[in-house]
């Protein structure tokens, strides 16, 4: 039987943050500002839910960072928690599906969270759930504590043709930068997770996460700052932005 090793696990990471980049050609930007902001927070040893980790990218560039945060990162996809396993034994991975009410149980807090952090993932919380989760995290969070959701959120129900303009300054973005290179997409990515046979095993426990994820359930910028007032949130604005790629940011109030 063929084992996931170190080395293989980084390989396959390295080749997601490279789809990724497809999507987000400022996507190392919008890192580094999240983890600005979590550093402001001054305290060296933060503690931090990434929620819909992934395979670790954003969990192990904040603890490259701030190598005293404890960061507890969250996702469903046994698949991608399977590479971050292998690739990052110092972190701590949760399997938890956000939209389960009491996920939070499952983080084994010893106190409350000074922040959670998201890249590229709540997009597929729908409305109804996207409050849930949010609800949930405020109970999560410290007061004072900080969501710092990075994605594509649009505002096309309240300035149509900011949002227009916002997509065309991304896409314009991807244009200068990959030219037609484009990077593999996501469905390649996943058809050539499916043909190694070192993750068959981890292949086989998919369920509805990771490859079957489709479209956007919550694309909208007001969806979000919506449910997070909604759920006691207190300021909510932008804190960086590139055409539609944004940085939420969401203070507990």
């Amino acid at each position: 039987m063929s084992v996931l090793t170190h080395d293989a696990a980084l390989e396959w990471i390295a080749r997601w943050d490279r789809q990724q980049e497809g999507y987000l050609p400022d996507r190392e930007e919008r890192f580094t500002v999240l983890i600005d902001a979590l550093e402001a927070l001054d305290r060296p040893d933060p503690l931090v839910i990434d929620l819909g980790c992934g395979p670790g990218s954003l969990s192990a560039r904040i603890v490259e960072r701030l190598p005293e945060a404890r960061v507890v990162s969250v996702d469903a996809d046994p698949l991608l928690l399977g590479l971050g396993r292998a690739a990052y034994p110092g972190l701590t991975f949760v399997p938890a599906d956000l939209r389960t009410p009491g996920w939070s149980d499952l983080l084994g807090l010893d106190r409350p969270a000074d922040a959670a952090v998201s890249t590229t993932a709540l997009h597929w919380i729908s409305g109804p759930d996207l409050l849930r989760v949010y609800t949930e995290l405020a109970g999560a969070l410290r007061p004072g504590g900080l969501l710092l959701n990075g994605d594509h959120l649009d505002s096309d129900d309240v300035t149509p043709e900011l949002a227009r303009l916002e997509r065309a300054v991304h896409e314009r973005e991807a244009e200068r930068v990959f030219g037609a290179e484009r990077p593999e997409d996501w469905r390649a990515w996943w058809d050539a997770v499916s043909a190694d046979p070192a993750l068959a095993e981890l292949d086989r426990e998919r369920t509805t996460a990771g490859a079957d994820h489709h479209g956007s359930e919550s694309h909208l910028l007001s969806e979000h700052v919506e449910a997070l007032r909604a759920a006691g949130f207190g300021e909510v604005g932008t804190l960086w932005q590139r055409g539609n790629n944004r940085l939420l940011c969401a203070v507990r109030g």
